[in-house]
């Protein structure tokens, strides 16, 4: 499996690369078209897509750095992100601290910004899953080609999960899958008649907080914690705070805080 996708100028530009670039501008697309049925002017809405990008990647770096810190030796192997070693739930976290910061600033109801933001980044992290597959990374336990076979995976996956002689569950692979099935399943349930605003970022992190929970299990590229894998401690994190927005925006009366009414969001002053 080559990483390469092509040497531009002497430089070699990698599938890793180019999956989370194609991820940034499929997302910023889709939050951007989100954000016109509710009038939210469009340069608050790029502004803050583009800082929290910038910083998102540096948060989904350093938070892999803090689990691998052995295997960074100089200035070089931190920056060097082409090779791989990004965490999602890092980027996750430094982007939503930005946003918070970038809403409180100009007077913005986070929620309901977060509600036009989260559900995209389920077909973000299906598109940037791909950029592993590249990598030879984020599989699962070693297997056999006729297992895979019988799953019906295509043979160019199974080529590419095989390292060093020895071929891997591609959880690569059903990662993708899910988080695309479960943004679709998002996308239908955010146009609902009765949905309140939290409800479809509460859907975010329950449904990607399940799938990466029982994806893990089988991860052998997992960072760790002690003896728990970190992303299971954090999947479980999204459950329970996805839980408790359910819990409490249900409470409300029936026609309260609706998510799809286009009065209910602030005057954006940018």
């Amino acid at each position: 499996m080559n990483p390469v996708a092509f040497v531009f100028a002497g430089i070699e530009v990698r599938w890793y690369s180019l999956f989370i670039l194609a991820a940034v501008l499929i997302g910023i697309f889709l939050i951007e078209n989100e954000s016109k049925r509710f009038n939210i002017r469009q340069d608050f809405i790029f502004n803050m897509m583009f800082w929290a990008f910038i910083l998102g990647l540096v948060g989904a770096r350093l938070y892999y750095i803090i689990f691998n810190l052995s295997e960074y030796k100089s200035f070089m192997d931190v920056i060097a992100v082409w090779n791989g070693g990004l965490a999602i739930h890092g980027g996750l976290l430094m982007g939503l601290i930005f946003i918070l910061f970038y809403c409180k600033k100009y007077k913005v109801r986070t929620m309901r910004i977060l509600d036009i933001v989260a559900p995209v980044m389920l077909i973000c992290q299906a598109i940037g899953r791909w950029g592993n597959f590249f990598n030879q990374e984020a599989h699962g336990a070693a297997t056999s080609v006729a297992t895979l076979q019988r799953l019906h995976i295509p043979d160019f996956i199974i080529n590419g999960m095989t390292i060093d002689g020895v071929t891997y569950m591609p959880s690569f692979l059903f990662e993708s899958i899910l988080c695309l099935i479960a943004f679709i399943v998002v996308l239908v349930a955010r146009r609902g008649k009765y949905i309140k605003v939290g409800q479809p970022t509460a859907l975010y992190l329950l449904s990607y907080g399940l799938i990466r929970f029982f994806i893990e299990i089988s991860r052998t590229d997992s960072l760790m914690l002690g003896g728990f894998k970190m992303a299971q401690i954090v999947s479980v994190i999204f459950i329970i705070i996805g839980v408790s927005i359910l819990a409490y925006t249900s409470r409300k009366s029936k026609f309260e805080d609706l998510y799809n009414d286009v009065n209910n969001i602030e005057d954006i002053r940018f």
